[in-house]
């Protein structure tokens, strides 16, 4: 299906890999000039053809920094995918007790002002083309208690922004919606050093085990891991003209682990 997108340009963040890397690939199929923004630029992420552009969206100069940068490269921006972000708590796991002020400010940084501060940066030019937005969040936001706290209540926040922003920049022709996944196959569940490994340790189980376990307890009917590309075309479809009626939305991608109507 053409969804309606060749020549449209588009920054999309956390794009080194996982959800980013696979929405690169979808939207340079679809003809998109794409700016991909990255602490670190892979080579996976320049055979892309994408644009990439590195840098800590971490901080608090980075976002701005990343939005003139992208202009200079591709002009005024018609899509704008906020997924920067990361669950891993650097091999640790810990309940409310075990997080500090710096471990809540990584969090909230990262997941949550890191978008505030590139969707302020970027709604000028979003303004100007009638553009689109499509922040990732994570059905944590839903089931908070799921995983790290700091991640889940900053990606809660990233997605009531979502509502907020649509509410406010609808009518003036911009559209915002959100994307809520469940567990995807990436590096935060795969890495042997990452949050997947030290979960397993804490339960006493292989990280092998952990992850062919993962899709049953957390209620996924699919019985399986969501894979980045399914995650990549929701988004370049809520990017395109034919989701143009779509507007303030929440689109859960879990594998039917949310039960609640």
């Amino acid at each position: 299906m053409d969804m309606e997108l060749k020549g449209k340009t588009a920054v999309v963040t956390g794009a080194s890999r996982g959800i980013g890397l696979a929405t690169v690939s979808a939207l340079t199929r679809e003809g998109v000039r794409v700016v991909a923004a990255a602490r670190t630029v892979p080579p996976a992420l320049r055979e892309t053809g994408a644009t990439p552009i590195a840098v800590d969206l971490s901080t608090a100069e980075g976002p701005a920094e990343l939005i003139a940068r992208a202009t200079d490269e591709l002009g005024e921006i018609d899509v704008l995918v906020n997924n920067v972000g990361g669950g891993d708590t650097g091999g640790r796991v810990a309940g409310f007790l075990g997080f500090d002020d710096a471990d809540w400010l990584a969090a909230h940084s990262l997941n949550f002002l890191a978008a505030v501060r590139t969707t302020r940066a970027a709604m000028p030019s979003l303004l100007r083309r009638g553009g689109t937005i499509v922040n990732i969040s994570s059905n944590g936001a839903r089931m908070p208690h799921a995983g790290p706290v700091t991640y889940t209540t900053a990606k809660a926040a990233l997605t009531a922004f979502g509502k907020a922003i649509a509410e406010e920049f609808g009518p003036q022709g911009v559209r915002v919606n959100t994307v809520s996944p469940g567990p995807v196959r990436t590096s935060l569940w795969e890495d042997p050093e990452g949050y997947g490994a030290a979960l397993a340790a804490s339960m006493d189980v292989t990280l092998e085990q952990l992850l062919a376990g993962l899709p049953g307890a957390a209620g996924m009917t699919t019985g399986r891991l969501i894979e980045p590309a399914e995650v990549a075309a929701l988004v370049t479809y809520l990017a395109s003209p034919l989701a143009s009626s779509v507007n303030g939305a929440d689109f859960v991608i879990d594998g039917g682990a949310i039960k609640t109507v």
